[in-house]
């Protein structure tokens, strides 16, 4: 009964780590301009600015905080994030300038490395073989709080810019307060290590972690997959809008029927999958089936059956969570903190680089003067990621632990 209680906290605390990124997309534009009294275009440079000091904060601090829970154990960490996490969203409600509302990203974004620990904390609850389902638990987490977000800033935004943010802090808020009861320390004192700030740099993680058996060639992976995967949030709305006609309502409509498949498959495929084929078939096959997925999206020309390939798109997302199980279960129970820090910090690095590098192509692709008319060109570039990863995973460069 206790871990149940535990595993939903850490489940509603990844939840809302989630809305914390996708609350301030339905005002970002009004908000943008009532504090830097630019116009749109000008304004949205700031946005994208917001945007990369979030991910460039979780990537610093995943290593940080994965290490800080593996010496003073899991609990602590993550209740003090949350109390953080409320804090930023009390200063993003009240800040007046540009300045302080990057001080409020940048915070929020430290806060939000807690998917570290809240993965540390799920490994050490659970059994080996259960640790994929439970991963899967996570993404779908994961993705409500995807659905959730924009919805919850799109609605609080009827009381103003600012009503998102007070709403998400009082979700932080009760979220702690609901830990402080119901969440036990899942880390013993015997499995407990020094903290070392060396090796909380997030580059010097990457090299202990590497020196595992396969992992290195397995953050690789999981950083093209998260690059690739990151194309529908970066540039999703653009192409929509560019290729189908669709205006936001319809572009929200998709993204939102996207998570909530997301949230199916996650929560009810990945343990039967993994059940069925084991963690490294399970991400073979997924990334082989995302890599179909972004073909087809690179050249479609319907709206129709770009929706309704949605549930054929999600499923496809039984691979991240098989590639984290793959992972955590090649790792020493001292160092899944750590572990879960670097993860958090390659789809950091992945999560930054996707919005610039995807609008880049679209872009390229799509402006007047183009040599090539391709919208979904995007896609095509995540395929070709993508496909690089399933190679990575079946031809690996030697026979390792991670192959089943």
């Amino acid at each position: 009964m206790q871990n149940r209680l535990a595993l939903l906290f850490i489940l509603v605390t990844v939840m809302i780590d989630s809305i914390g990124i996708g609350i301030i997309f339905p005002v970002m534009p009004d908000l943008m301009r009532e504090v830097t009294g630019a116009d749109l275009s000008s304004a949205s440079l700031w946005g994208g600015l917001l945007a990369t000091s979030f991910a460039a904060m979780q990537f610093l601090c995943g290593p940080v905080v994965g290490n800080l829970s593996d010496r003073y154990g899991r609990r602590p960490v993550m209740l003090i994030a949350l109390a953080v996490m409320a804090a930023d969203y009390i200063i993003m409600a009240v800040a007046q300038t540009v300045w302080l509302l990057l001080l409020g990203r940048l915070m929020a974004g430290a806060a939000a490395a807690t998917y570290a620990t809240a993965s540390a904390y799920v490994a050490d609850i659970s059994p080996p073989q259960e640790r994929a389902r439970n991963f899967g638990y996570i993404g779908a987490a994961f993705g409500l709080g995807f659905v959730a977000g924009p919805l919850i800033g799109g609605i609080a935004a009827e009381w103003g810019t600012r009503a998102p943010f007070w709403a998400a802090a009082a979700v932080a808020a009760l979220n702690a307060a609901f830990g402080l009861w119901a969440l036990p320390e899942s880390l013993g004192a015997d499995r407990r290590r020094p903290f070392s700030l060396a090796r909380a740099n997030p580059f010097a993680s990457f090299r202990a972690i590497g020196h595992l058996p396969g992992l290195g060639r397995m953050l690789a992976i999981m950083f093209l997959y998260t690059l690739a995967f990151q194309s529908y949030g970066s540039v999703w709305a653009f192409y929509g809008t560019e290729r189908f006609g669709w205006d936001a309502w319809w572009n929200g409509l998709s993204l939102a029927a996207f998570g909530i498949c997301m949230v199916v498959v996650q929560g009810f495929l990945v343990a039967p999958a993994t059940r069925a084929f084991g963690e490294h078939r399970t991400a073979g096959y997924g990334m082989t089936l995302e890599t179909v997925t972004f073909a087809f999206y690179g050249v479609v020309t319907s709206g129709f059956w770009a929706l309704a390939f949605t549930p054929v798109a999600s499923i496809a997302g039984i691979a991240g969570p098989a590639l984290s199980g793959l992972m955590s279960n090649a790792t020493p129970d001292d160092r899944q903190g750590e572990l879960q820090g670097v993860l958090a910090a390659v789809q950091a690095v992945g999560m930054g680089l996707a919005p610039m590098v995807m609008t880049s192509v679209f872009w390229a692709f799509t402006r007047p003067e183009t040599g090539y008319y391709l919208p979904g060109a995007p896609f095509l570039l995540s395929g070709v990621l993508m496909a690089a990863a399933v190679v990575l995973l079946v031809v690996p460069a030697r026979r390792s632990p991670l192959v089943s």
